[in-house]
């Protein structure tokens, strides 16, 4: 839904549920009190030119954070994950960095030096934003952005040779990336996509395996980071976020992390006799800080290790930098990310191996011509031994799941596939009665793990995080799925009675395991078999909504509803009911990213890449109406996607599609095109209760006794 529409339904009450009759009852501000509030900010900003007033201030707040959290204060702005998944899809991305970083051991010896530092900080910069723009936004466009040095004396940017030929090198303090503005030729800070600080000696933090730098350091990042928000509270410009992350790199001649900051600059207090006191009491109560490991980006060539974690976190951050100004990508990242396994099978077809066997060990013998025929690759034992005994699971196969606990055998009774992923049907030995879901990660000793390895991350090892955590919140509900087990594969067999010795040289073992229950028929099975009706759309509504309420009571929300991610219980039970299952991809705090799907996504989530308090809501309209029978469309872009939801909300075609199957249904569509994009919740209790009233069951689903 676009945001016209959006604005036009609140400025009118036709359309709109009566339940949002409230929503835009709230008592406006006047013009005049925003007009002031302005004029404060840019007077705020006047003022706020001490960086080491500033930093002073801080320091009772920063012996506290030293003291109470040790090194560990600050989480991390990235996971491992997303990292890995940002690896992969730049792998066909090519960085070119022509000035080299001078070597450490010259760093402080001479002005020279200072000076090539700064002109490769600034070529670094300019690679990363060229190559990141080329390869996920640009299509011919050119680069709208440019890189520039900032000059202490003016808080004004210059083109490094340029500040260096007019001798101001002494007085560049940060490197940063803008946006291209003729009428501005020495920059806007509301136009600063990214601010790099040349810190020397960063490196002894990677060096002492310390997360907290000085305060000195840190002072500087966070006075440049409350400028930077500042200002773009200030700008007029549509396309920032409302509030938007900043970040700051801190650079060395070696070393480089990354700072990010982010929190509502509405709270904070705009006293312009006291500008350090306010700023500072902003950043201890409002604001949210989260710093990267310091890691080497320059190897001691003085030439960028693009492919090193170090390199890959700062390129992360440039590209939500990127993110916040130019919108959604026109190649996401999971796009780029998912040609990572035809390419590691591409490499793999170039090498024609041949096997060979000397002195009864394997060989396999280089066949490409050009090299010679005595290059060979010669495999351990345990490498012989999984090509003699294949990965392979079947049913009636026995496995060993050993938990912190105890030790408990599986036997699979049937394969599913979800239509990416293989799970298994399984029962405990020890309670044959008792079906239950099975879900197997990738082995731990893959070295090039392929993409479909990420998803099953996300399905075992991710999944269990987030079950673990709902059971702890004591989230329970019969339409969520219970955590029954969950540990690493010790043995498997064809036999109950199989030994289990030399279980570490198994190659199965140390292999990642979920056990859920309940066990049912997905939705997608479901509408496969022709056996997903109007009743069935109601209950499944009903008990998806409900699963969504339980999680969202403690923060916690789906992010990827999808057909085979709905499970319809039948089995042990007098009424059917549906189970949402597929919690890999969770959104339990801020910094987690949900699923992007162009079918299923929420609007926001192909925008923003985050959920906002209605996103799983408008994915479940989605799921209803396409599971019963709406026109599937044929997406392979963001962009496509986003524009399918624009026309279908506009001409109403979902309404529409679900009137025919349920006047109930279409007031719930029409209730959350009413909410998409905005911040107010969802109210599940009226929704749970009017679906309840339309739900053929004598006892409305009445709650059934789930811990046999």
């Amino acid at each position: 839904m676009s945001k016209d529409s959006y604005e036009r339904k609140t400025r009118s009450s036709a359309g709109i549920s009566p339940d949002q009759t409230s929503i835009g009852s709230g008592t406006k501000r006047s013009s005049v009190s925003s007009g002031g509030r302005t004029r404060d900010k840019k007077e705020f900003l006047r003022r706020f030119v001490d960086c080491k007033t500033f930093t002073c201030n801080l320091e009772e707040w920063f012996k506290d954070i030293s003291e109470n959290s040790g090194q560990e204060t600050f989480d991390v702005p990235f996971e491992l994950v997303e990292l890995q998944k940002f690896d992969y899809a730049l792998e066909g991305v090519s960085f070119q960095q022509l000035i080299r970083m001078p070597s450490a051991v010259y760093a402080s010896s001479s002005d020279g030096v200072e000076t090539t530092a700064v002109l490769a900080i600034e070529d670094f910069l300019h690679a990363s934003v060229k190559g990141l723009w080329e390869a996920f936004w640009s299509e011919g466009e050119p680069l709208p952005f440019y890189v520039a040095c900032l000059y202490n004396e003016n808080m004004k940017f210059y083109q490094a040779e340029s500040a260096i030929a007019n001798g101001k090198v002494g007085g560049l303090s940060a490197t940063a990336i803008l946006l291209k503005n003729a009428k501005h030729p020495h920059g806007k800070w509301d136009e600063v996509l990214e601010l790099a600080l040349l810190t020397p000696d960063i490196g002894t933090l990677a060096v002492e395996g310390a997360r907290l730098p000085s305060l000195s350091i840190l002072g500087e990042a966070l006075y440049f980071a409350v400028r930077m928000m500042l200002s773009r509270s200030l700008s007029k410009s549509s396309f920032l976020q409302s509030p938007s992350p900043v970040f700051v790199l801190l650079v060395d001649s070696q070393y480089a992390g990354v700072i990010k900051v982010e929190g509502d600059v509405s709270k904070l207090k705009l006293n312009v006799n006291n500008v350090y006191e306010s700023a500072t009491e902003w950043i201890k109560h409002h604001s949210n800080i989260s710093m990267s490991p310091i890691d080497r980006i320059w190897n001691k060539l003085g030439n960028a290790n693009w492919g090193d974690i170090g390199a890959l976190q700062v390129l992360f951050a440039t590209y939500h930098s990127i993110l916040q100004l130019a919108g959604m990508p026109k190649q996401s990242i999971e796009d780029l990310a998912a040609d990572h396994s035809s390419r590691l099978q591409a490499r793999r077809m170039e090498r024609q191996f041949a096997d060979t066997t000397v002195n009864g060990h394997s060989l396999h013998q280089y066949q490409q011509g050009h090299v010679s025929p005595e290059i060979v690759e010669v495999l351990d034992e345990s490498n012989r031994r999984e090509n003699a005994e294949p990965m392979k699971l079947e049913i009636g196969s026995v496995l060993w799941l050993e938990d912190s606990n105890s030790q408990k055998d599986y036997e699979i009774s049937e394969i599913r596939c979800d239509g990416e992923l293989t799970y298994y049907i399984a029962f405990s030995i020890d309670d044959p009665g008792r079906s239950l879901c099975l879900y197997i990660g990738s082995h731990p000793s893959q070295v090039e793990p392929a993409w479909e390895d990420m998803n099953l991350w996300y399905q075992v090892q991710r999944q269990t995080k987030v079950l673990t955590v709902m059971k702890q919140k004591g989230l329970l509900s019969k339409y969520l799925p219970q955590l029954i087990a969950s540990g690493k594969i010790s043995h498997t067999s064809r036999s109950r009675r199989s030994s289990s010795s030399d279980d570490c040289n198994h190659p199965w073992w140390g292999t990642p395991v979920l056990v859920t229950t309940p066990v049912g028929e997905t939705v997608t099975d479901m509408v496969r078999r022709s056996c997903f009706g109007s009743d069935e759309a109601i209950k499944c509504c009903h008990d998806c909504l409900s699963a969504l309420s339980t999680a969202s009571s403690s923060g916690v929300r789906h992010g990827d509803i999808r057909p085979e991610n709905v499970m319809c219980i039948t089995s042990g039970v007098r009424y059917p009911y549906f189970v949402l299952i597929g919690w890999g991809h969770a959104v339990l705090e801020e910094r987690d990213r949900p699923a992007m799907n162009l079918h299923f996504s929420s609007t926001y989530a192909l925008e923003e890449g985050k959920l906002c308090s209605a996103s799983d809501a408008e994915s479940l309209v989605y799921m209803l109406y396409f599971c019963s029978g709406g026109e599937l469309p044929e997406l392979d872009s963001v962009e496509g996607a986003l524009q399918w939801r624009e026309r279908a909300w506009s001409k109403r075609l979902i309404q529409q599609k679900l009137g025919d199957i349920s006047a109930i249904l279409k007031a719930f569509a029409d209730y959350v095109d009413s909410l998409c994009g905005t911040p107010y919740p969802i109210d599940y209790d009226i929704w749970l209760r009017r679906l309840k009233r339309h739900i053929r069951e004598d006892d409305h689903g009445k709650e059934i006794d789930m811990s046999g």
